[in-house]
């Protein structure tokens, strides 16, 4: 095994790391020693790669993709790293090794998990993998009021957090669709915006509208409610913009309810974009719906609701590192699906945030006694959600905040049946576009 020289390309921006509490070294170091708890420390948006010799270690935060691919050369491994697998295919195009590639073949490192490679040559080994974020489940009480508090203090800290870095004179949109995540998203920002003394001038609710969809009327009531209606900024798509053919390319994915999400958020960052040629920072509503369990059992037969209730972090990764479903390529849950949020915002230059993926306010909603609330009835499942975070925006901020009924947003921007003229449900259509990409 000595005679093989190996290779590690990394092609991650480090740029993009959003780190709190330790330098971009420390954070590598950390990865490096592979020991969990210093891991878990890291606080902030992170994909890291660190390397001692034949052996790699990576991880990266729940809001950051981070695909590999191991080539193989005659003088040993190449091991390619990036955020995207066209980035990992044309680095081993320059070096015509792209032969190798398949997107089947590449890897996602799974969020919360450092992955560890040896590179030893051929055969491969397999990657080890060892969790550093398990929050502990069932640990607070039925108080619905304490929960609430707890749950958007913690947003409104990570909030706190993100605000401190982005400069002082920058504009802060935010994805605003009225509904629960994305108002508690608008809400606590612009009560911190004014703890911190920041101006909330700098703040727009930017609400993506097709002419016909709900969400505009919703976004225009939640905030006339609160007398916050000067915040609110319609960004206007024609229906004939919607391709899935180029929302695929983007997010390097076929699942239809994630192409049909994405292609709501290119939409909308396209329509941003052209209104502001220099806008850079946009924070968003996602992981709401995985912290507090809210997606509908019932479309998904592979669901009850004990399963979603008693699985730790079933919506954020999926059924989990080392389960028959789990999938080497994609990894699961919102590990796998982000790409809808993070690829959008990439691909039109903004910074996105999404509070709800950070660690501290997940392990806030992994802390709630879901059993207990609901008694695994599927109704109350539902509900638990808004009233959880209405409590807690009226503790935090003293606001009232208005409830809506769920929605996805793609079926808020547009009508589901002129949704269905551009983006058709057959997920075998999709994948089979998907895998020309690469023919």
């Amino acid at each position: 095994m000595d005679q093989y020289i190996e290779r590690v390309v990394d092609l991650l921006d480090p740029s993009l790391n959003r780190l709190y509490n330790v330098t971009l070294e420390e954070a590598r170091a950390r990865v490096l020693s592979g020991r969990p708890q210093a891991v878990r420390e890291i606080d902030g948006s992170f994909a890291l790669l660190a390397r001692d010799g034949k052996t790699v270690r990576m991880a990266r935060s729940l809001d950051r993709p981070m695909r590999y691919f191991l080539a193989k050369r005659a003088e040993g491994p190449a091991l390619v790293v990036a955020d995207r697998m066209d980035r990992i295919r044309d680095a081993l195009a320059a070096e015509g090794l792209d032969g190798q590639f398949h997107p089947s073949y590449t890897r996602m490192v799974p969020a919360h998990y450092v992955v560890e490679i040896q590179l030893l040559g051929c055969p491969d080994p397999d990657p080890t993998y060892t969790r550093f974020f398990t929050p502990e489940r069932n640990r607070f009480s039925t108080d619905l009021d304490e929960i609430g508090r707890r749950y958007i203090g913690a947003l409104a800290d990570e909030i706190a957090k993100w605000l401190r870095t982005v400069p002082e004179r920058e504009p802060v949109g935010v994805c605003f669709s009225g509904g629960i995540d994305s108002g508690a998203v608008f809400l606590t920002t612009y009560h911190v915006m004014r703890l911190l003394g920041l101006s909330p001038a700098r703040l727009k609710a930017f609400t993506l509208s097709f002419g016909e969809g709900p969400d505009l009327k919703q976004a225009r009531t939640f905030l006339d409610r609160l007398g916050l209606g000067l915040f609110l900024e319609p960004i206007e798509a024609e229906l004939a913009s919607l391709d899935p053919a180029e929302t695929i390319r983007v997010v390097e994915d076929y699942k239809p309810l994630d192409i049909e999400a994405a292609s709501m958020v290119l939409a909308l960052c396209r329509g941003i974009r052209a209104r502001y040629p220099d806008w850079k920072y946009l924070l968003d509503g996602d992981g709401g719906d995985e912290n507090l369990k809210d997606y509908p059992i019932e479309e998904n037969p592979e669901l009850t609701i004990r399963s979603v209730v008693n699985n730790l972090m079933l919506y954020h990764e999926g059924w989990g590192v080392g389960r028959i479903k789990h999938s080497l390529t994609y990894s699961g849950g919102l590990s796998r699906s982000y790409a809808r949020t993070y690829a959008p915002a990439r691909h039109f230059g903004f910074e996105g945030f999404s509070p709800f993926t950070r660690p501290g306010v997940v392990e806030v909603a992994e802390g709630i006694p879901f059993s207990a609330l609901t008694e695994m009835d599927v109704a109350r499942l539902y509900a638990l959600k808004g009233e959880v975070v209405a409590r807690g925006i009226k503790a935090i901020t003293g606001l009232d905040m208005p409830v809506f009924e769920k929605r996805r947003f793609q079926h808020g921007a547009l009508p589901k049946a002129q949704l269905r003229q551009r983006l058709p449900e057959q997920e075998a259509a999709y994948r089979q576009q998907f895998l020309a990409l690469y023919q």
